[in-house]
């Protein structure tokens, strides 16, 4: 099955990476998905939730500040100035700021 190579970086520290089955992330124009097979893509990203559903175990939710994301041959990456992780997020709240 296919699979992203999906690496998440703060400025400071590796936040996460792994195999995931899928990437969405609050891109400036609008919230995007990423799945195996994406074209190349280079996305400025606005503050909000990144979701990555890795192909073992429980999405993982992080609330982060601008920066971009990548893709490219199913290697994702995205690198971001802030980020609060803790595995999980509540979405609603983190949409409301």
């Amino acid at each position: 099955m296919a699979h992203l190579e999906v690496e998440l970086v703060a400025t400071d520290r590796k936040v996460w990476s792994g195999a995931a089955s899928m990437v969405s992330a609050p891109a400036a124009d609008g919230d995007i998905g990423i799945l195996p097979g994406h074209a190349p893509l280079l996305a400025v990203l606005r503050p909000g939730v990144v979701r990555i559903h890795p192909r073992e175990g429980s999405e993982r939710t992080v609330r982060v500040g601008s920066g971009f994301l990548s893709v490219d041959t199913d290697r994702v990456t995205v690198v971001v100035d802030q980020v609060e992780d803790s595995g999980t997020v509540d979405v609603s709240a983190a949409a409301r700021r």
